[in-house]
């Protein structure tokens, strides 16, 4: 329920999300579909099933989501190129055989996609904390905030947020519980502080939505 076609040297497949990818080796792969994680499973699955078909490593790059194919061609003509950009990331990073989208890439896949979806990368950067945050009227942003503006030291973050150090500690152990133990690595704290940013321009464009600092 796909189409295939040869192309630049590899293969280019347009694919329904619902559908198990089992077509012929491809490269990039440029797929109308739900959603976005649609694509990054599709990827995935493509590259997963015709590596082992052919033997072969095969790397695999998706798309977002076209939702019209027929009615706006020139939408396949754009998520071609994204694809693209998708394989040749991964392979800049030597992730031959691997499948993805822009979406596995972090704060890079803003970089690869036309829609520069700076909300998505901050919502699956933060969201939980944020959710948290305004649910429970917590201050779990502005201690992130306090700690990477203060050299990830809770000892200078608690005189910036004028709280104990005890709470600080509180504070960053939930953010663990939220975002993972690995948060604090470099490549999670790097696009952590890159969520952060863009979080406090946007909260500087549109006005104030969240609440202010409380406890955890």
């Amino acid at each position: 329920h796909g189409l295939a076609a040869a192309r630049g040297g590899g293969a280019v497949l347009l694919l329904p999300a619902a559908e198990s990818a089992t077509e012929s080796a491809t490269e990039s792969a440029a797929e109308p579909a739900t959603g976005p994680a649609s694509a990054s499973r599709v990827a995935a699955a493509v590259a997963a099933q015709l590596g082992a078909a052919a033997g072969v490593p095969v790397t695999v790059g998706a798309s977002a989501p076209v939702p019209a194919p027929a009615a706006d061609p020139r939408a396949v003509a754009g998520a071609y190129a994204e694809a693209r950009r998708c394989v040749d990331a991964l392979r800049l990073l030597g992730r031959r055989g691997e499948g993805a989208a822009a979406e596995d890439f972090g704060f890079l896949g803003m970089l690869l996609t036309d829609a520069r979806d700076v909300d998505g990368f901050v919502r699956r950067t933060l969201g939980p904390v944020l959710d948290y945050d305004a649910r429970r009227g917590t201050g779990l942003v502005a201690t992130l905030d306090a700690y990477f503006a203060c050299g990830m030291s809770p000892a200078r973050a608690k005189d910036r947020l004028h709280v104990h150090v005890n709470t600080v500690a509180q504070r960053l152990e939930r953010v663990a519980r939220l975002l993972g133990d690995d948060w604090q690595s470099p490549e999670r704290a790097l696009e952590t502080q890159l969520a952060l940013r863009l979080h406090r321009l946007s909260g500087a464009i549109t006005g104030p939505t969240g609440p202010g600092p409380g406890t955890p």
